[in-house]
């Protein structure tokens, strides 16, 4: 990730917005960035049904090799791919951040303290993330330049989704890495509702938002322990970016419990 960019001010209320811009080279980012989880499926299902032994042999030898690199390759080069694809995002989705006290933000990095940063909601795909890549600057100092996002580690037990997702500044959320950040003063933020939210989701009531929070108190002792500021954020407009197919039942949410995440059936611009 590359160092933030100057959008620190020492006022309270701050807005940032970005022009919409959906041409091809923001289009090619996001795919980029996005697109992996459909066409890893397609690939996949094409080399069992279609594809020539030749073809089979390619595609194997190329996920085998990727599933055995660490999700950091290639290092700096994979760090400046994910900040293109960052900035490339923000044009894409013309994103819109508020920020209701930066001066809190300040006096944080003043006192050496850093944040946790609760986003909800989850919905299908929390994209809405990447607004705390430090790439972007839009949290200032230490806070902004330490900033990652955890999210589900089966994320980065797939083969060139865990090198995508590690360029752009994820990584596992489990309890290790939570303690690990904030031992360090380093800033997370994670989405505390996690698969539940997707597996409450119900296609006949689109327009429902589901928070899943109730029960999700860990972090929260983690923040108490620790000495750390839980902030509070809210994505807008995440309902509705995709289509979906969710499988039901009891055994479809006991797999997603185990694997981390709810095996479903989307689609988007392309796909």
């Amino acid at each position: 990730m590359c160092k933030p960019t100057a959008k620190e001010s020492n006022s309270k209320h701050q807005v940032y917005k970005n022009e919409q811009d959906k041409s091809l080279i923001p289009t090619l980012a996001v795919s980029l960035w996005l697109g992996w989880m459909g066409l890893l499926t397609y690939t996949i299902i094409f080399a069992v049904t279609l594809a020539t032994p030749f073809q089979r042999k390619v595609i194997i030898s190329i996920l085998a090799i990727s599933f055995i690199l660490p999700p950091a390759f290639p290092g700096k080069l994979g760090n400046r791919i994910g900040s293109w694809i960052m900035k490339e995002a923000e044009k894409y989705f013309g994103l819109k951040v508020t920020i209701e006290n930066e001066i809190a933000f300040h006096k944080l990095n003043e006192e050496g303290k850093t944040a946790i940063f609760a986003t909800e909601p989850h919905d299908l795909l929390p994209f809405g993330v990447f607004v705390y890549n430090s790439c972007l600057g839009y949290l200032p100092g230490e806070i902004g330049k330490t900033a990652r996002v955890l999210m589900t580690g089966a994320i980065f037990k797939l083969p060139i989704i865990k090198h995508v997702y590690t360029w752009v500044g994820g990584l596992p959320v489990d309890k290790k890495t939570f303690r690990s950040r904030l031992a360090n003063n380093q800033c997370v933020a994670f989405c505390p509702g996690g698969v539940q939210e997707v597996i409450l989701i119900d296609p006949k009531n689109k327009d429902d938002l589901i928070l899943f929070l109730q029960s999700r108190k860990g972090f929260i002792k983690l923040a108490l322990e620790t000495g750390t500021a839980i902030v509070p954020t809210f994505i807008f407009n995440l309902d509705n970016s995709f289509g979906y197919l969710i499988p039901r039942g009891k055994f479809m949410s006991n797999i997603a419990r185990k694997i981390g995440f709810l095996p479903v059936f989307f689609w988007g611009r392309f796909y």
